[in-house]
């Protein structure tokens, strides 16, 4: 476990891009660290999770200003309190969502999306955090907000068993009850979704995307889902919309595949459908709201209701070869790097 250190040196090691472009831009390399103010707190960071939309970042699909240090999540400990932060000091362990989080440090207000935790917390523990925040919250939020699932629904999950597809998977059919229809590429993929609770497994790989509508259609007899949890974009958006039931819901919340092309909003009409865009960030964006939907992830996680699958655990400075595995569906469950002591 990280502990604080006596100094702080003057730079740190970090990921980062300077150009758009594919895994080749990235660099590893000595960055300053940031100076906090006076409501901000330093965090040595101890893990980081890995999320695609570094990617979408770096090719230039999401703009962004360069030198841009990646990160999005991470679990650290806090080295330095600015001069007016009430309620947390040099020590304590914590949780957040920030940029910038593929460094050893990271500056960030002591209001927000950052919670302290149990001083008890072992590395372990901040492994299993750091690989369930985004992720987890996407998946807990989506379902009760993005479109609130009922018991008995039946519910598309493209990329089953990714990183959120696995979530999804047991949240829907453990705690919501629903009908949990899995799609993935590999039979090896389908396994683990099963194994989280999908009901209806569909090799994307094996099918075509009339095989796929029929099958889909087969499994709730011929009426469709009640929702779609879409995360690979373009090639699923389709399928996504032809297979959700009257008055059902399109969450589209990905572009693995690539950005989900222009829609006429006429087609929703004759299905009374509904398309949703949502970023998790707007449903935690009052810290009231990450505290709540925070707690009950974690009490999730804690009882044992949920588990969190990580597939690897990288160094910080191996994360090409992660971006590498990551965007060519070579994974399944959650990556995570380590960050240099």
């Amino acid at each position: 476990m990280s502990s604080i250190p006596s100094s702080i040196p003057s730079s740190q090691k970090v990921v980062l891009f300077n150009k758009t472009g594919g895994p080749e831009v990235l660099e590893y390399v000595d960055f300053a660290i940031p100076k906090i103010a006076d409501n901000e707190l330093l965090i040595k960071n101890r893990y980081a999770g890995i999320n695609y939309i570094e990617g979408y970042f770096r090719t230039g699909l999401y703009p962004a200003k360069t030198p841009y240090v990646l990160g999005r999540e991470a679990t650290g400990v806090v080295v330095r309190v600015g001069s007016a932060v009430k309620g947390f000091q040099q020590g304590d362990k914590v949780t957040y969502l920030s940029g910038s989080t593929f460094a050893q440090y990271t500056k960030y207000p002591a209001v927000g999306n950052l919670i302290k935790l149990d001083a008890k917390a072992d590395d372990e523990k901040m492994k299993l955090y750091s690989a369930s925040l985004i992720q987890g919250l996407t998946a807990l939020t989506f379902i009760n907000e993005a479109y609130n699932v009922q018991p008995d629904d039946y519910i598309l999950v493209t990329a089953a068993a990714g990183g959120v597809g696995l979530i999804l998977d047991q949240l829907l059919s453990k705690q919501k009850k629903a009908h949990v229809i899995a799609i993935a590429s590999t039979d090896a993929k389908l396994q683990k979704a099963k194994e989280a609770g999908a009901e209806y497994l569909l090799n994307s790989s094996k099918l075509s995307q009339d095989q796929l509508v029929a099958k889909i259609m087969e499994f709730t007899k011929n009426k469709g889902v009640s929702a779609s949890f879409d995360s690979v974009g373009k090639d699923t958006a389709e399928l996504s919309l032809a297979v959700l039931a009257r008055k059902g819901t399109f969450v589209s919340f990905g572009n693995s595949s690539g950005a989900v092309p222009p829609l006429n909003i006429s087609r929703l009409a004759k299905k009374n459908l509904k398309v949703l865009r949502p970023l998790l960030f707007g449903y935690i964006a009052e810290p009231e709201e990450f505290r709540y939907y925070l707690q009950k992830l974690f009490d999730l996680i804690d009882n044992k209701q949920l588990n969190i699958s990580i597939y690897k655990v990288y160094p910080l400075s191996e994360y090409k070869t992660a971006v590498k595995e990551l965007e060519g569906r070579k994974t399944s469950g959650k990556l995570l790097l380590e960050i240099p002591q």
